[in-house]
């Protein structure tokens, strides 16, 4: 009798034993698949433009998901879509559709227009111009026209501050804001950041920056053709100069990749933390772009 119970007790708590690690099993099983909240790291690079954005989505993104990392670097659009391509990072950023860039096999990639930016060019304020025409926009940075007097403005010599050859934002304001034109040399600086200190700094300066850098009075976004440099008039189709900012990744998103691509979609972001950031809702836009360039009612 002593024998039996004893058998028994311990048919009782072999059970609970199995019974408990099926459970922890099973648990396991669920954060490894995302359980609750995401989990796992991925590695984000590229636009400089976008950084801001990604960054504070990712910061927001972390703190509803403990679990999961994202670390978030620029380099420049160019870098983002080599990495991404190569597999170094799981998404990479861009301010220009990856078949404008040469080399990047682009039909390996996955776009997602995550938000769109406006941009124009940038003045110091003692230029005394507001508003240019875009003949002479592209007149200013091809070095025709040399001083902002020939355009109503100042007695002062203009100097042209640039972005490298490998920055979206360059891409896109040459493209959009001087048809495609050369810019003349000038200061070439890496940072958009940079940008704006120089032409605080210097009388006489333009360059271009994204409509995100427009905090101050410090520097002034030029009009062109007497449409002002606004959100609204971008998502109109009438403000010429504005690109989708893409995260791209290397065939469909999966895991922590596509939690977080799902996450920068979301109402949530597109409506509120994209706006604060000086963006422009992608699912906003009243018109859409292709890779040449052509604009087209939606």
């Amino acid at each position: 009798m002593k024998n039996l119970k004893k058998y028994g007790l311990l048919l009782i708590v072999g059970m609970l034993v199995a019974f408990a690690a099926a459970c922890g099993n099973g648990n396991a099983g669920n954060e490894e698949g995302g359980g609750e909240g995401a989990s796992g790291s991925i590695v984000v690079s590229g636009s400089s433009a976008m950084q801001p954005l990604v960054a504070a989505a990712a910061e927001e993104f972390m703190a509803e998901n403990p679990e999961a990392d994202i670390q978030v670097n620029a380099g420049g659009s160019g870098t983002g879509l080599s990495q991404v391509s190569e597999g170094s990072v799981q998404i990479g950023n861009s301010d220009v559709f990856a078949e404008e860039k040469e080399g990047i096999p682009a039909d390996e990639l996955v776009d997602h227009k995550v938000a769109v930016v406006g941009m124009t060019a940038a003045v110091n304020p003692n230029v005394g111009v507001k508003d240019i025409s875009k003949e002479d926009l592209k007149k200013v940075f091809t070095g025709e026209i040399k001083n902002w007097k020939e355009l109503g403005g100042k007695d002062q010599k203009i100097t042209l501050v640039n972005r490298p050859d490998s920055s979206g934002t360059r891409a896109t304001f040459v493209k959009y804001g001087l048809d495609g034109e050369t810019p003349a040399e000038g200061i070439t600086e890496d940072s958009s950041n940079t940008v704006k200190k120089i032409i605080i700094e210097t009388d006489g300066a333009v360059g271009y920056l994204a409509f995100s850098y427009f905090t101050d009075d410090s520097v002034i976004p030029l009009s062109v053709d007497g449409v002002k440099a606004t959100d609204e008039n971008v998502q109109k189709g009438e403000f010429p100069i504005w690109a989708y900012q893409h995260s791209y990744t290397k065939g469909e998103p999966e895991g922590l990749a596509k939690e977080f691509l799902d996450y920068m979609m979301s109402e949530e972001v597109q409506t509120g933390l994209l706006k604060d950031q000086g963006y422009i809702a992608s699912t906003k836009m009243e018109v859409e772009r292709d890779a040449e360039g052509n604009q087209t009612k939606k």
